[in-house]
């Protein structure tokens, strides 16, 4: 619970009427400062204000009062609440835009799609606060505004934060696989250079060969004679 209690200034109205606490007890329960009670007290401000008196709504007891009033200088000690309260969750949804810029979300959208292809249009939703729809009559030029259409940085224009922006892109580049990129012939690793394989051993032919058909082929080139190397 807070420890300022509901309606202050209510409150310390009704305390300055009714109670004979100081304005230092007043305003360190009420979490003012004192010259605003005293003000109070004289009239000059919270004119209007009409007194919550804390003890009906559970926020003093009239024992702590009192005792108050006993030392000036004990402090009063705001009542907690016998009713707890669940605690609200929080509503998953499209990013709020305000009205004067939701006209621009176009543009973002579209800076988004030129610099940023490997986001998600779940990813542009929360950055934008858009819809599917308007995500691709945005990158099919579709949009009724599409021939006016300017790219720009949704950071710029005020619809996300920088740090929102980065991690949406580090995720989406995180969960895309990244294409390996040609960077020319390399040498292979000497390992490879110097390994013989089964393949390169020579083959061995066992055709039959026909030898007199060999040696009659050499003589009829560039062979000798046998008349001159007799003579």
């Amino acid at each position: 619970m807070s420890n300022a209690p509901l309606m202050p200034k209510a409150t310390a109205v009704w305390l300055v009427d009714n109670t004979a606490l100081t304005f230092d007890q007043v305003a360190d329960f009420t979490k003012m400062h004192p010259l605003e009670v005293r003000a109070i007290a004289d009239g000059d401000a919270a004119q209007g204000i009409k007194g919550m008196d804390p003890i009906s709504n559970g926020q003093l007891t009239r024992e702590e009062i009192e005792r108050g009033e006993r030392d000036q200088n004990y402090r009063l000690r705001l009542q907690e609440s016998k009713v707890v309260l669940p605690t609200a969750a929080k509503k998953k949804g499209p990013r709020y835009t305000p009205v004067s810029r939701r006209h621009e979300r176009p543009s973002a959208i579209l800076w988004l799609v030129r610099n940023h292809p490997e986001l998600k249009d779940a990813q542009i939703m929360r950055l934008v606060g858009t819809t599917k729809t308007t995500i691709a009559s945005v990158r099919d030029r579709t949009h009724w505004n599409a021939s006016t259409l300017t790219p720009m940085d949704p950071v710029t224009l005020g619809l996300c934060s920088q740090i929102e922006l980065d991690f949406e892109v580090q995720r989406a580049a995180k969960e895309k696989p990244t294409t390996t990129v040609y960077g020319g012939a390399t040498l292979l690793p000497a390992s490879e250079t110097t390994r013989k394989d089964e393949d390169d051993q020579p083959i061995e032919r066992h055709d039959d060969l026909n030898v007199d058909a060999v040696f009659a082929k050499l003589k009829t080139i560039g062979g000798k004679k046998p008349e001159d190397d007799e003579e």
